[in-house]
């Protein structure tokens, strides 16, 4: 089964809660945000709230290299729409792997990104782009937290229902992660060269972009199946 098919939506244990309202300001300032990212801080964000705290001493699950934590953070929403420069912000400022809640008018969004120790220095984060599922009513039903061995793999199960892509056999996170980002490359491409085709006059340069235009959906086809 596609893990992207699975509900996001995760009845978190109780003993794991947290509830620590955390103050915009100190994020960013302690991430050396940009003014522009403050200011979206200020205009998009209510709150923060570090909802739970999965991590071995609440959950009875053993950490992994990277994975020696796990926070769920809830964000009550001002707007409809939080720029992800504001998460990439609450995430260089949080040295653990963090899955986010969205919430804005009784509906509620999870986004989390690929997070994992840099090779080259293990005091710096490597952060990929972000995932979400679409917005659901916010009193709707949640399932069980699934089952897992470590931190590590509980974090991998939670991260895979967010990306719209079937694991492949044999296939890790990482590579998971990069098949999509590649497809969201070529997704752009696409989107470039079809308009281009549009305007184009000429019946030889149609030709030559239809070529370009079926070669780069070959493409995607191969990265989604």
């Amino acid at each position: 089964m596609n893990q992207a098919t699975l509900s996001p939506f995760i009845s978190y244990p109780k003993q794991a809660a947290f509830g620590r309202v955390l103050p915009k300001n100190k994020i960013y300032e302690h991430s050396g945000a940009a003014p522009s990212v403050r200011e979206m801080f200020v205009r998009q964000v209510e709150q923060i709230v570090w909802q739970y705290k999965l991590a071995p001493e609440t959950i009875n699950l053993a950490s992994k290299p990277g994975v020696p934590e796990l926070q769920i953070f809830a964000i009550q929403l001002k707007t409809p729409a939080l720029n992800h420069e504001v998460l990439r912000c609450i995430d260089g400022a949080v040295q653990f792997p963090i899955i986010f809640e969205l919430t804005f008018e009784e509906k509620t969004q999870v986004v989390a990104a690929f997070k994992r120790p840099s090779e080259s220095d293990s005091n710096r984060w490597v952060v990929s782009d972000y995932f979400s599922n679409q917005w659901m009513p916010t009193d709707g039903e949640r399932v069980a937290m699934p089952l897992a061995l470590d931190l590590g793999v509980l974090y991998e199960q939670l991260l895979q229902r967010l990306i719209p892509l079937t694991l492949r056999q044999n296939e890790a996170l990482a590579e998971l992660v990069t098949r999509f980002e590649r497809l969201r490359v070529k997704e752009n491409e696409v989107q470039k060269i079809t308009s281009k085709l549009a305007k184009e006059k000429q019946f030889n340069r149609k030709v030559e972009i239809n070529a370009q235009l079926r070669a780069i959906r070959q493409e995607l086809e191969n990265l989604t199946n």
